[in-house]
């Protein structure tokens, strides 16, 4: 699952961010997690967390045993009426060729 189109216009590590926590949704993602599943190096990870946590996309919740991060609600896709989420036009031509 990917972001809201309106979020895709940052720089590609945050976009990269963005779109790994969207897909883990409510179970959030350490930031080891998000090394493993973003393609780009620490330094660039953790400006782009700042970044997104400075513009309010993203939120960090500190437990007792690790630092889990998670993305604001409003960056997470609606659900469509049928269960799916819409990823945009990769989708819709998914679709329309009945994969």
């Amino acid at each position: 699952m990917a972001a809201k189109p309106e979020y895709r216009d940052r720089p590609e590590p945050q976009v990269a961010v963005l779109d790994a926590l969207v897909d883990r949704g409510k179970e959030g993602m350490t930031v080891f997690e998000l090394r493993a599943a973003v393609d780009a190096d620490i330094d660039s990870i953790e400006a782009a967390l700042s970044s997104l946590k400075d513009d309010g996309l993203i939120r960090v919740e500190q437990s007792d045993s690790d630092l889990r991060v998670y993305p604001h609600d409003r960056v997470v896709p609606e659900p469509e009426p049928n269960g799916e989420v819409d990823n945009g036009w990769l989708d819709e031509i998914r679709r329309r060729l009945g994969l």
